[in-house]
C-alpha cells in the first residue's frame, strides 16, 4: 500500500503502468495494421489493447479511490493530485496551441511561399512550378490525393453537439459527487464516457 512519511507521499510499486503501456502499444499497433490491411489480426490486437487499457483504468482508479477512502492520503497528496491535473490540462492547451499554430503557419505562410509569393519565387520555380497557392490544398502536385472541403454540417456539427453535451453531463456528475449521490454520479459519468466514445467513433468511421 502507499504510505505517507511526514509531508511526503511515497507511492507503492504497481503493475498498472506496465499494463497501460502494453495496452497503448497494442492499440496503436493493431489500429495501424488494421487500417493498412497488413494482417487480419490487426483488429484483434487493437481489441486486446483496448481491454488492457480499460482494465488498467478501472483497476488503478479503484485502487486510488480505496486508498483515499482508507484515509492514508494527507493534504500534500491532495495538492499533488490537483497539480498533476493542472499540468495535464496545461499540456493539452499547449498541444492544441501548437497544432493550430502549425495550421496557421502552413495556411498563411508555407502555402503562399510554395506558390511563389514574397521571397518564395525561386521555391516555386525550382520545386513546384505552376503550383497555385489556394486553400484548402492537397499539396503541390496533389501529393495528398484528391479531396474536397468538409461542410460545417453533418458530422462536424454532430461532434460539436456531442462535445458540448459531454460538458453538461460531466458537470452534472461533478455536482452529484459533491452532493454524495453515488447513483447519479455513476449514471452521468457513464453518459459522459459514452458521449466521449461517440465523439471518437464518428471521425474514425468518416
Amino acid at each position: 500500500m502507499a504510505q505517507t512519511q511526514g509531508a511526503y507521499y511515497v507511492p507503492h510499486g504497481t503493475h498498472w503502468p506496465i499494463l497501460g503501456s502494453i495496452g497503448l502499444f497494442s492499440t496503436v499497433s493493431g489500429a495501424a495494421l488494421w487500417m493498412n490491411e497488413t494482417t487480419d489480426a490487426g483488429k484483434y490486437i487493437m481489441a486486446f489493447g483496448i481491454v488492457c487499457l480499460l482494465s488498467m483504468m478501472f483497476g488503478w482508479f479503484r485502487q486510488v479511490i480505496g486508498e483515499s477512502l482508507s484515509g492514508i492520503y494527507n493534504k500534500q497528496v491532495d495538492t499533488s493530485f490537483r497539480m498533476g491535473m493542472m499540468w495535464f490540462i496545461f499540456s493539452e492547451v499547449m498541444f492544441f496551441a501548437a497544432f493550430f499554430g502549425a495550421l496557421f503557419y502552413a495556411r498563411t505562410f508555407a502555402v503562399a511561399w510554395l506558390g511563389g509569393e514574397g521571397d518564395g519565387a525561386l521555391t516555386n520555380f525550382f520545386l513546384w512550378k505552376g503550383y497555385a497557392p489556394a486553400w484548402p490544398t492537397n499539396g503541390p502536385a496533389a501529393v495528398g490525393g484528391t479531396f474536397e472541403a468538409m461542410p460545417a454540417w453533418g458530422v462536424p456539427l454532430l461532434n460539436t453537439l456531442i462535445l458540448l453535451s459531454s460538458g453538461v453531463t460531466i458537470t452534472v456528475a461533478h455536482h452529484a459527487l459533491r452532493a454524495g449521490n453515488r447513483t447519479q454520479l455513476l449514471i452521468w459519468l457513464a453518459a459522459t464516457v459514452i458521449l466521449g466514445a461517440l465523439f471518437l467513433d464518428f471521425p474514425a468511421h468518416e
